[in-house]
């Protein structure tokens, strides 16, 4: 029951909307993408780079939100405290809209040992230590809810697990749903949980 109750709870979390501008510029949203962020984060937002983020198919808000963050130090980032810091309103709404456009490459589980661990987290929770399902928010194959939870399929395991940790440690505080779950998840766990989503699709 108390599972139920922080999903419920979990799905009533606010969620920001993008800045009140014009329709996004998709063209000026490509171009921003290859002049400030192609280098780390890849062709069409498909990185390559274990450490950075997949953001192809992203939902775009979430991505204006963690921009936004990174600008005003609300998420601590040094490399991306420089490069929002450089982006108007206007040119993360247009990045962000371009971004959700490019189709993401599917990714793959690689620890076998692993992966049905992962799968029972991610699907199921842990009932008996009260840690939600991710499939809850970032539903059953990964693909999240628009405008409230990110879409996770295919990313870096090793980037999820550093963003796990770090809202475990609160050294990432930008999300206090994220902080009490990661709390909760030893390191096996949140190595398990990251493998298993790195493979959905």
């Amino acid at each position: 029951m108390k599972l139920l109750a922080s999903l419920l709870t979990a799905a009533a979390v606010a969620v920001p909307a993008l800045p009140a501008l014009a329709a996004p510029d998709l063209a000026k949203g490509q171009a921003t993408y290859e002049g400030v962020c192609v280098a780390c984060h890849g062709e069409a937002g498909k990185s390559v780079l274990a450490e950075n983020p997949v953001l192809a198919q992203q939902h775009p808000e979430y991505l204006v939100k963690q921009l936004q963050e990174f600008k005003s130090d609300k998420r601590a980032n040094a490399i991306m405290k420089g490069f929002s810091s450089m982006l108007t309103d206007e040119d993360m709404v247009n990045v962000s809209a371009w971004l959700a456009q490019q189709k993401a490459t599917p990714g793959m589980a690689t620890n076998k040992d692993l992966v049905a661990l992962g799968e029972r987290i991610f699907r199921g929770g842990i009932q008996d230590r009260n840690i939600a399902a991710c499939a809850g928010c970032h539903s059953p194959n990964g693909v999240g809810i628009p405008a409230q939870y990110p879409r996770l399929s295919g990313q870096h395991a090793q980037y999820t697990v550093t963003q796990l940790k770090a809202f475990r440690d609160g050294s990432r505080a930008n999300s206090q749903q994220m902080m009490d779950v990661a709390a909760k998840l030893n390191d096996k766990e949140i190595q398990a949980v990251s493998d298993y989503i790195a493979g959905l699709r």
